[in-house]
């Protein structure tokens, strides 16, 4: 059955209608698919310049990292070397001052023993000449008493700062562990120390518990003591008036606790929580290195494997509490 025209006419005018909106629709469809192969491009070729700049990036980031690791490396190896240099200083330090004050009583054994090799030979003389006089022969013998006694008084003094300085001393380059009292053993640094307290009449005591001791590391203990002398003496008085300086030795189960201070000049707040840091020094003009307290703060905490704490006020001197393992492992 046939359509009449009418209608016939209304169906094709209603299809090229919705032919005219289906091209329209392609048409926008086409040129939204193109801005969206243009958007892609766009954004396909910035992909790629970012991923490039990203590796080029990280190529440079990876060469100033290695540059960085290289910086640091050498930074440690450096201050290695001068945390050796400072404990070779204080070390030496130590030679100078012992050197010195050997030196004394050895020149007064020597000046006594010529003295009674004169009065030896005056002796000699006389008795090969003739009779010998009475008077002649106890001047000599008192000359003999007093010169041997004083011979004998100032060698054994220089034989103790030997016996002193050599322990001290093997203890510091060997390091090695052994039991020891720690009281006798600072009295032996205190010995060592005594040129350095004499220069400007400064007082080391040495206090405490003589049958406190430790299987632990000697020369790591020395190093720290020197170094917080050496501090004292650097920093606590600066009008370079006579001081006292004492170590306690004190037991507790397990731990040996050392205290040490100064009635020196003290530190304010502001110094106190920078005095373990590497190069910090308020002595820069007269020296210091800043290494000293640093290098006392290593060998506590991880030589020794123990604590060490600070307490100071300006004008109430200081006092460093080191708390030390009775054993530890090598």
């Amino acid at each position: 059955m046939s359509c009449p025209p009418d209608d016939y006419e209304r169906e094709l005018k209603q299809l090229a209608k919705e032919i005219r909106v289906l091209t329209k629709k392609l048409d926008r469809s086409e040129k939204d698919r193109i801005r969206l192969e243009a958007t892609n491009r766009t954004k396909e070729s910035l992909l790629k310049r970012v991923i490039f700049e990203l590796q080029e990036s990280q190529g440079i980031l990876e060469t100033k990292s290695a540059d960085l690791e290289q910086a640091v490396m050498n930074l440690t190896t450096m201050q290695t070397e001068l945390v050796k240099a400072e404990k070779m200083a204080a070390l030496g330090g130590l030679v100078a001052g012992v050197a010195h004050e050997i030196n004394t009583p050895v020149g007064v054994s020597i000046t006594l023993a010529s003295t009674l090799m004169d009065e030896t030979q005056r002796l000699l003389s006389a008795l090969a000449s003739g009779p010998l006089r009475r008077s002649l022969l106890e001047h000599y013998l008192q000359i003999a008493e007093e010169s041997s006694r004083l011979i004998l008084s100032n060698l054994n003094r220089a034989g103790e700062l030997v016996q002193s300085f050599k322990q001290v001393a093997v203890d510091q380059t060997i390091s090695e562990k052994r039991r020891f009292a720690v009281k006798s053993y600072l009295e032996e640094i205190a010995i060592s120390l005594s040129p350095h307290l004499k220069h400007a009449a400064h007082t080391l005591t040495i206090t405490g518990d003589d049958s406190a001791s430790l299987d632990n590391y000697p020369g790591a203990l020395a190093q720290v003591a020197t170094n917080l002398v050496t501090n004292s003496l650097t920093h606590a008085y600066p009008t370079q008036t006579g001081g006292h300086l004492q170590f306690d030795v004190s037991q507790r189960p397990g731990q040996v606790v050392v205290q040490y201070w100064d009635d020196g000049c003290g530190m304010p707040e502001s110094i106190l929580d920078k005095i373990f840091d590497p190069f910090f020094t308020t002595a820069r003009d007269q020296g210091g290195s800043g290494l000293g307290l640093h290098i006392a703060y290593n060998l506590v905490t991880q030589k020794l494997q123990g604590q060490i704490d600070v307490r100071s006020e300006v004008g109430q001197g200081t006092q460093f509490t080191l708390v030390i393992p009775c054993s530890v492992d090598p």
